[in-house]
């Protein structure tokens, strides 16, 4: 078989990749107190055949822990916990950022540390339930709208966490901007109903994104700042609005002035969810010179074509590495995946379904 573009090495603002897969972010709910532990350096550790992985959703804010047993980036114990992580990846050859997630209004005030708050750029409620420890399933609560206040707070929060995050040995980060979280709360007219310079028109909207991005940019080094996108996505109740096209269409052209290392853009189709058009992937890579990460139910030779055709430079894989730690070398080798993949463990609190599943073997 010819060399496949997929495992060439490539450049991610100023590192150089192994190959040019991505571990996806996703959300595993291990992290006990909310501190990342042992137990996750070995899961990351085990599927550094990745050239890059991105962690889990990683709050960068006491208000952004809305689901149970998720990790953040706020205090010294986590800096220290995700320094276990960084030091285990980084010495198995992969490169590594932290994904920072700020809930929002995708929360319930019985995952949140005392004194937390649920917020959201205006106060309507999400449609669904969300899991608690204590009392099982809730439905989600009407956010917070927040004030001017509470909006440098929770951007203040984003660089402090980009701040964390060198300090613990990422090589960068990633901020959540995809499946209805925060950030992605700002830019929806359906989420944001704000009438200040944050709402409105699809600059207002898309303003304290860019923000975000620009801040975290200047604290950390802009080569160091990558975002993740879900247009088209409708998890977390964000339903669609005749503007989508125009919002991504804008996001991407002000992304690429900041100069950031990455653009991943995340279809949710093969789930069942309705996929990202063609056009709009075309319209980011048009507008953003830099890296562009696509992800999205991707197999070995669909992931390869979107290389070939020059669409992306990288490709993510999620679900495949939970199930194949070794899914790298498997893809390499022309070996097998495996299919015992147990959706009823993906976010149980201890090692069952998590750092249990072998590497191939004959």
């Amino acid at each position: 078989m010819a060399a496949l573009k997929l495992f060439t090495p490539a450049k991610v603002g100023n590192i150089t990749l192994k190959n040019r897969i991505v571990m996806s972010p996703m959300t595993r709910s291990r992290a006990l107190g909310n501190v990342p532990n042992d137990l996750m350096a070995q899961y990351y550790g085990q599927r550094s055949g990745a050239g890059l992985i991105v962690t889990e959703g990683t709050s960068p804010s006491p208000n952004g822990l809305g689901y149970a047993r998720i990790p953040g980036i706020f205090n010294q114990a986590q800096i220290e916990g995700w320094k276990k992580v960084t030091e285990t990846v980084h010495a198995k050859g992969a490169k590594i950022f932290v994904q920072l997630m700020h809930t929002g209004r995708i929360a319930h005030q019985l995952n949140l540390p005392e004194g937390a708050k649920v917020l959201a750029p205006s106060a309507v409620k999400a449609a669904g339930q969300m899991w608690t420890d204590a009392q099982q399933m809730q439905d989600h609560p009407e956010p917070k709208a927040m004030t001017a206040e509470e909006l440098s707070e929770a951007k203040a929060e984003f660089v402090q966490a980009a701040k964390n995050a060198v300090e613990a040995g990422f090589d960068g980060i990633e901020l959540h901007s995809a499946n209805g979280y925060l950030l992605e709360q700002f830019l929806s007219p359906v989420s944001n109903v704000r009438t200040d310079n944050y709402g409105g028109s699809i600059e207002n909207r898309a303003r304290f994104v860019l923000e975000v991005a620009e801040a975290a940019a200047n604290a950390i080094g802009a080569d160091k700042v990558g975002i993740r996108l879900s247009p088209y996505g409708v998890a977390s109740d964000m339903p669609h609005y005749p503007e989508i096209d125009a919002t991504y269409q804008y996001l991407a052209e002000e992304l690429n002035k900041l100069d950031i290392a990455y653009i991943h853009v995340v279809d949710h189709s093969a789930l069942g969810a309705p996929a990202v058009p063609l056009a709009i992937k075309q319209a980011i890579r048009a507008a953003f010179k830099n890296t562009l990460i696509l992800a999205g139910g991707h197999t070995l030779e669909s992931a390869e074509a979107e290389l070939e055709s020059g669409l992306c430079d990288l490709v993510a894989f999620g679900r495949p590495f939970i199930n194949n730690p070794d899914l790298v070398e498997r893809f390499e080798k022309g070996l097998p995946l495996s299919n015992n993949l147990n959706p009823a463990q993906f976010y149980t609190a201890d090692e069952k379904g998590y750092t249990d599943y072998p590497v191939y073997q004959a």
